[in-house]
């Protein structure tokens, strides 16, 4: 039923305009011009996008995965293509129903080491580009991935989960011969033992191998009951740099992590770093003498920023680059000549590009870059940079997802890729306007984006939807969201923001909410949405608001604090701070970051933040929609709010997604059926249309 009211709100408003001017629909369909139709839930389907760049070492080509829709099997594909940074010649490299991922080229790039995935299973294969022969060069039980060739081309090294046995305690006696005993209980004695969207973690520990590239057995190169990352060739090709936390209590320290040298003679292993805090994403220069990575000092706040490091091979000469940056770094690459590196932070919702010297001196190279989310405007792009200093980028913006653009040193990018075009240039899309306002607690600047239903008229009056972002600690920008495109489709005016403790606008409007989440964020959102109204074209008697995960905890806030909202919709939440931090899928993290105390030495500060404590107050109707195996804001939180709603008197529901994740729509059906969902509870609650 709810997916059929969402398919008939969004096909209602090009209905509506062809009854209303047929003169203008006859004009049209005569100047050979195609009506175009607004953004539907099946063009889910034939969204494609592009991640997983890789720049070739010679910096001739760029290889890429390109993604799209299975609507036979409703998952997402990708497939491995390659193109000329010139942006000629583009062909693929694999084809078929697969998942192909994590593409590495050969030193000499004559080559592509990469995983594919499917339902037996993935394995690393290399590809030989100029003649086409494809090995197979794994054949493991356990999946791998972080391929890096070494400098010689000869190697690959990878990581991969060893498996350990499990814990048993008492001993069973033998089961006679034919019978059917129950399966054995199992003894959990670590933390975390699950997580979000793998479900109950398996026993090992992902471990460092190495490979021949031309086919052979794989060596695992280090060992322990640890974990290790990041593999990094050295310059001689004799060691591998690699992540991971060899401590004592490392379980303990979820944030903690060291670079480590592995000598491959004697697979002794040295630590280059020690600190209490993450040393992550190790890269070796090109001349082989500096190791760059982004870390920080761990202060135990609910928001940190990733600074830029570097130092010799040995350990030696540390120091931080762009230290006065008050952004997070989410990325880096050595330039090609080893004096400079590429480096990427969010900035006001957007991703930059940019090139920094060993001096810390910064050159801009492009804002053009996009998120990847697909479902939600979230910032998050992809880039590489290759030989010639060639870069790749991911590029796009509200109206359509990722394609590949390429540039060169500071130079502008050209966008080289297409593959949306036969599909948005055929839509009536979102138009997204950018909005700042100041909030009513303090006055702070606020920023965020205004999606308007195709074919908005300013003097008409519309229902508005006010989306909310999760984290708390990340970012909206003005990127492409499928979701945001399909509501305004269905006629809402959709406004989403970027309250205080989003990044991208420094540390200090980032811990606005350290130990102090839900709070003045709230008014933060409600500022918007007067915002918005005072623009006019806001119909204030049909208001609604939604979000997710930490929008899902805001969303519920809000009913408790005001009524001014026709209908909720509270996706994947927190509802009970206590219960969700001792029962999430890592209550190390949740307990210690977000909080002053543990939840039994402070109780009152976990309810006075937890939603559920303002229950009574609620009587705006509210759906809740969580996935049933969510491990991140598991569904007892929903369960929770849904039976104290009931309890209250006050309309709702409770909307269980099978089989969904955290990542509750990583199905397009999931993403279709999440919007149907949220579509049909609001039409439910509004004014009467007159007659």
């Amino acid at each position: 039923m709810l997916l059929w009211i969402c398919f008939r709100t969004l096909s209602y408003q090009a209905w509506e305009f062809r009854m209303k001017y047929p003169s203008i629909v006859f004009a049209l369909l005569f100047s050979s011009l195609a009506w175009a139709e607004p953004f539907a839930p099946e063009d889910v389907f034939r969204l494609n996008w592009v991640s997983g760049l890789q720049v070739s070492p010679d910096g001739k080509f760029v290889v890429y995965s390109h993604n799209f829709m299975d609507i036979m099997e409703d998952r997402r594909r990708a497939n491995l293509w390659r193109v000329d940074s010139d942006g000629s010649n583009a062909r693929p490299i694999t084809t078929g129903a697969v998942n192909d991922r994590g593409a590495v080229i050969s030193p000499d790039s004559t080559r592509v080491a990469y995983v594919s995935s499917d339902d037996k299973g993935s394995q690393i294969f290399v590809r030989w580009l100029e003649g086409g022969e494809t090995l197979q060069l794994t054949r493991q039980a356990k999946g791998p991935g972080n391929l890096a060739w070494s400098p010689d081309g000869e190697y690959l090294a990878f990581t991969m989960q060893v498996p350990t046995k499990p814990t048993t305690i008492g001993k069973m006696p033998a089961a006679p011969k034919g019978a059917e005993w129950a399966k054995p209980p199992t003894v959990v004695d670590r933390i975390p033992f699950r997580a979000d969207g793998a479900g109950t973690l398996p026993l090992g520990y992902t471990h460092v191998f190495v490979v021949p590239a031309a086919g052979g057995a794989a060596r695992q190169v280090t060992e322990g009951d640890f974990n290790y990352g990041g593999p990094a060739w050295a310059a001689d090709g004799k060691s591998l740099f690699v992540v991971g936390n060899r401590n004592d209590d490392w379980r303990r320290k979820p944030l903690h992590s060291e670079i480590y040298r592995v000598s491959l003679d004697d697979l002794s292993i040295t630590a280059l770093t020690d600190r209490d805090g993450p040393d992550i994403g190790v890269t070796v220069s090109p001349d082989g003498k500096r190791l760059a990575w982004v870390g920080f000092d761990d202060k135990r706040l609910s928001s940190q920023q990733f600074k830029l490091n570097i130092m010799d091979v040995d350990g030696g000469n540390k120091s931080v680059l762009l230290g006065d940056l008050d952004r997070s770094l989410n990325g880096l690459e050595w330039a090609a000549d080893s004096r400079s590196l590429y480096v990427s932070y969010d900035d006001q919702g957007l991703t930059k590009l940019a090139k920094v010297d060993l001096r810390g001196r910064m050159t801009a190279v492009t804002d053009a870059l996009t998120g990847l989310s697909l479902s939600r405007p979230y910032s998050g792009a992809e880039w590489a940079v290759g030989g010639n200093n060639v870069y790749a980028i991911t590029t796009g913006d509200a109206q359509r997802p990722a394609e590949l653009a390429i540039g060169r040193g500071t130079g502008k990018p050209k966008t080289v890729t297409r593959l949306n075009d036969n599909l948005v240039e055929h839509r009536e899309m979102a138009k997204v306007e950018e909005l700042w306002l100041k909030s009513s607690y303090d006055g702070k600047p606020i920023q965020a984006w205004v999606a308007y239903p195709p074919g908005f008229d300013k003097d008409q009056k519309y229902p508005l939807i006010l989306e909310i972002h999760g984290g708390p600690h990340t970012a909206y920008g003005p990127h492409f969201a499928a979701e945001i495109q399909l509501f305004a489709a269905a006629g809402y005016v959709v406004v989403y923001v970027n309250p205080r403790g989003s990044t991208s606008y420094g540390s200090e409007f980032e811990l606005e909410i350290h130990h102090n989440y839900p709070s003045q964020d709230y008014d933060d959102l409600m500022s918007a949405v007067d915002a918005v109204i005072d623009k006019g074209s806001i119909d204030t008697e049909r208001l609604y608001v939604t979000g997710g995960s930490g929008g899902g905890v805001l969303t519920a806030w809000t009913v408790g604090k005001t009524d001014r909202f026709a209908a909720a919709v509270v996706a994947k939440p927190v509802i009970n701070w206590i219960s969700f931090a001792l029962s999430a899928d890592n209550p190390d993290f949740f307990s210690r970051y977000w909080f002053s105390a543990l939840p039994w030495e402070d109780v009152d500060q976990y309810w006075a933040r937890s939603p559920l404590s303002l229950v009574g107050n609620v009587t705006t109707p509210t759906m809740l929609l969580t996935g049933e195996s969510d491990w991140r804001t598991p569904m007892w939180e929903s369960e929770q709010y849904h039976a104290a709603l009931m309890l209250e008197g006050v309309d709702t529901a409770l909307v269980r997604i099978p089989g969904a994740s955290h990542s509750i729509a990583r199905r397009p059906s999931q993403l279709i059926a999440k919007v149907a969902a949220i579509l049909g509870w609001f039409e439910k609650y509004g004014p009467e249309d007159e007659e």
